[in-house]
């Protein structure tokens, strides 16, 4: 069993000594289980605050004259949330330890004490209340505590698989932005004549036979596919180059042909007089010369 704590206030040094005597023919400890650990004399509410913090019954011991109750009840008032339990007590008048019944003082301790005693059983049931309510609320504590205890790994499951689906869906959120990347760049089946009309919207569009020859011709079988009014293919940069293509093919083909120039007349030259041959006067013919000639012919 616990020890039980009392203090007693006095208001001076001579009631120390009054007290002390009194207490000597006590057995405290033995019958009440409890020790006086302090006598505090003193009248200062600020120190008595100080010296009597925490006791389990604090004894307010003062004359019966009117100052001391003035001083008791004062006392009471501020002491009374910093202590278990406080009860008054009535010192004889008269300081003089030679003239104090001593024995009277040590009675009225013993009834303080009791009366104490017999005011705290008073409490009892309301303790025992409070107590059973003390111990529903630390089992539903207890109950909370091990209910938190598998919420939070409840949690820290639920995170763990947040966090995988997390990165999961921001895996699948990257493939879904590449799949839709692609196929932005996919070419779709559209209409020839919007396709056309795109490229060339001051020109007719041709018809749809001609371009299905313009793809045979041009080796783009399996690469464009053209029907039913709409051309597809893969990329559609082949769809506007095989438009382009059709479009230059049909302007060469419409083109009239330009007719042949006439020929240029050049003015005749003039005619040039033959060249009469040279006559040499007074040519001397050496026997040599008309041998050479006889020899060549």
């Amino acid at each position: 069993m616990a020890i039980v704590d009392v203090r007693i206030l006095v208001e001076g040094a001579s009631d120390v000594e009054v007290v002390s005597k009194a207490l000597q023919g006590l057995a405290l400890g033995s019958e009440y289980n409890i020790t006086i650990s302090a006598i505090i004399p003193t009248t200062n509410v600020e120190i008595a605050k100080s010296a009597a913090a925490g006791a389990d019954l604090l004894i307010i011991a003062t004359d019966a004259d009117r100052v001391g109750r003035d001083l008791a009840e004062r006392l009471f008032n501020e002491l009374s949330e910093m202590v278990g339990h406080i009860e008054r007590m009535k010192l004889p008048l008269g300081h003089d330890l030679e003239h104090v019944d001593v024995e009277l003082v040590r009675k009225e301790l013993k009834n303080t004490l009791v009366r104490a005693g017999l005011k705290t059983l008073q409490l009892l049931p309301g303790y025992m209340e409070l107590r059973k309510e003390l111990l529903d609320v630390k089992g539903k504590y207890d109950q909370l505590a091990n209910d938190y205890e598998a919420l939070y790994k409840e949690y820290e499951d639920l995170q763990k698989k947040y966090e995988e689906l997390h990165g999961e869906y921001v895996r699948i959120r990257h493939e879904n932005e590449g799949l839709r990347e692609l196929l932005n760049k996919k070419s779709r089946p559209v209409k020839i004549d919007d396709a056309w009309k795109n490229l060339f919207p001051a020109e007719p569009t041709p018809e749809e036979r001609l371009i299905a020859i313009a793809v045979e011709k041009l080796g783009l079988a399996g690469k464009v596919i053209v029907g039913q009014g709409y051309i597809f293919a893969e990329d559609k940069g082949l769809v506007d180059e095989l438009l382009k293509t059709v479009y230059l093919s049909l302007s060469i083909r419409e083109e009239p042909p330009k007719p042949p120039e006439p020929p240029r007349k050049e003015p005749p030259k003039p005619s040039e007089p033959p060249e009469e041959p040279e006559v040499v006067a007074d040519a001397e013919i050496k026997p040599d010369d008309i041998e050479g000639l006889l020899k060549g012919l």
